[in-house]
């Protein structure tokens, strides 16, 4: 039984104006009868995001990814399929379906994590602010933080007991797989136990306003100073950003990124209320996207340390891939935010931030330190260094610094011009000699390739996917499928999809794309969008079909030809006698 009807879904879908809801994270332009935009889901400064009116779905030509209203809000709110339609319902101010007439178990146990997460996170703050866990609020006080912004933050203290936390839960009516699955306790050869003990907790909190993870830390020097929540239904580390859920109403259009949580609590305390940190990971891809849909300006805060500079440089490198403007400021008196704030102050802190530079402008004073500008080879050596960051940076720009840099060391601004012309060619010229070695490699791959896959089975998927493209766009073609077998079709993908469409057509039912969100996982929408999209124009689409069934036809009679040579007496007889009858 289908967990939402068909009638439901449709009407979903008819609510949800696909170019619009997306409009809320991507910027979108008209082109023709489409709208185009930066991919959210990979980085790009081309766009190659595609989003079609008549048939209400989107794709992308850079990463592949494709689907309609609902794989978008899945893969963009990291949601399971029903919370997915949930969102898109109550947008459309409609109501989902009464429970007991649809399977939502997965999206059951996200609620219950949830819940369990709320409960575990009012469990460690109300301890804390008990005489039992004073040693927490002692803790966090030392650290310079006030008992408001501690409440702020809803911060707490996980008592030195394994299972204090399992009790207490326990007595709420959560049962011990649920506080598993949320990762809150673990199971080890003793049975069950908490997973934070004697640490002070920092609740993680996503921009719904929902508890999804926890950071827990040590009071003394025991290991591991830190323990972070393990990936569970609702948190998945490499898309969530600490303090995001205050930061994106602070009315900036900048976010500030630093490394820990402290640094985001004190930073928020002090009136920088556009902090976030990463969540006890590298900073990936999809955070860089996601602060991308908050703001317009990064402020990167790294710790002064080695760890933290080739943190910086990596961050930098992430964000250039974006049409973000970068701020790097230069700390100073403490190794990180939170310490200088509370050395400083807030207003030398503030003058820092202030006087940020471009990281352009941050490279060439990294450079510069590695130099003796007073001497010839150190200026010469410099030069050669800053001419390489130069040529990455905007025409403007390049043309300030090349003037500064000439001033700066005494050298003709054309003798930096010229270099810098040659050191551009150079890189072109091995650019096209990677891109043509690149070509030369793919093609003996693909020679490679060809030697072992005759090009019939090119010719095959093709054909299965002009098939599964015309059944969705001309479900008539359906009477030409009398001598098409599911079985012809390749295994997986093509079989699957071809099984569902010819059920659904003779059900009558919809073939809207909203209802294969059900039984297709994301990147198989992906492939049936751009089916849909690649096969929805055609001349004949009746005679095109009988002929991508001819040649489905021919290619399973070719893989299944018998090979007599390899068949015992009895068997052979029996092929003849067959033929025979």
């Amino acid at each position: 039984m289908p967990i939402l009807s068909d009638s439901f879904l449709q009407e979903v879908r008819m609510k949800t104006d696909i170019a619009d809801l997306i409009s809320n994270y991507v910027t979108l332009k008209k082109r023709g009868n489409t709208y185009v935009g930066l991919c959210p889901f990979h980085n790009e400064k081309t766009p190659s995001f595609t989003v079609y009116d008549d048939t209400q779905s989107f794709y992308c030509f850079g990463c592949g990814v494709g689907g309609d209203a609902v794989t978008f809000v899945k893969k963009i709110e990291n949601l399971d399929y029903v919370d997915a339609v949930k969102l898109l319902a109550q947008r459309a101010g409609m109501q989902m379906p009464e429970e007991s007439t649809y399977d939502d178990t997965l999206s059951k146990l996200r609620r219950k994590i949830l819940e369990i997460n709320r409960a575990t996170a009012r469990f460690y703050h109300s301890y804390m602010m008990s005489d039992r866990g004073k040693v927490g609020l002692d803790y966090f006080l030392s650290r310079g933080l006030s008992r408001k912004t501690i409440q702020h933050f809803g911060l707490g203290y996980a008592p030195d007991d394994w299972h204090s936390l399992e009790r207490h839960l326990h007595s709420l009516g959560f049962k011990q797989v649920e506080m598993q699955a949320a990762g809150v306790i673990k199971q080890g050869k003793r049975g069950y136990y908490d997973t934070f003990v004697n640490r002070v907790m920092t609740p993680i909190i996503d921009v719904r306003g929902n508890v999804i993870a926890f950071g827990g830390r040590v009071l003394d020097d025991s290991k591991p100073k830190y323990i972070n929540s393990s990936e569970t239904l609702v948190y998945k580390k490499t898309y969530e950003l600490f303090g995001l859920n205050f930061a994106k109403d602070s009315k900036e259009d900048s976010l500030i990124l630093c490394e820990g949580y402290m640094d985001v609590i004190a930073m928020h305390q002090a009136g920088f209320t556009n902090a976030v940190a990463g969540c006890g990971t590298a900073l990936t891809p999809e955070q860089v996207r996601l602060i991308s849909r908050y703001a317009k300006e990064i402020i990167l805060i790294y710790d002064n340390d080695e760890a933290g500079q080739k943190a910086l440089n990596k961050a930098i490198g992430l964000f250039e891939q974006t049409d973000m403007k970068i701020s790097i400021p230069r700390l100073s008196g403490g190794k990180d935010p939170d310490e200088i704030i509370r050395k400083l102050g807030r207003d030398r802190f503030a003058s820092m931030l202030d006087n940020s530079s471009s990281e352009t402008e941050f490279a060439l004073v990294s450079a510069r330190s590695n130099f003796d500008l007073g001497t010839t080879r150190g200026k010469s050596a410099y030069a050669n260094e800053a001419v390489k960051i130069l040529s990455t940076a905007k025409p403007i720009e390049r043309d300030l610094y090349l003037s500064r840099l000439a001033e700066e060391l005494g050298i003709e601004k054309r003798a930096l011009q010229a270099q810098l012309d040659e050191y551009n060619a150079r890189k072109m010229r091995d650019k096209r000699n990677r891109e043509f070695k690149k070509i030369i490699d793919t093609d003996m791959r693909q020679t490679m390739k060809e030697s072992y896959d005759s090009s019939a089975s090119t010719v095959m998927l093709k054909a299965e996917q002009r098939i599964i493209g015309l059944l969705l766009t001309h479900p008539d073609c359906i009477k030409l499928c009398t001598e098409l077998k599911s079985e012809m079709l390749s295994e997986g993908f093509y079989r699957k999809a071809y099984d569902t469409i010819i059920h659904r057509i003779n059900e009558n039912m919809s073939l809207d794309l909203i209802v294969f969100n059900e039984c297709f996982d994301d990147d198989e929408m992906s492939k049936l969008t751009k089916i849909i999209h690649s096969t929805k124009n055609s001349a004949d689409p009746k005679q095109e079909f009988l002929d991508c069934v001819n040649v489905v036809k021919r290619e399973y009679k070719k893989s299944n030809k018998v090979n007599a040579a390899s068949l015992d007496d009895d068997a052979f007889r029996n092929m003849f006698k067959n033929k025979n009858t």
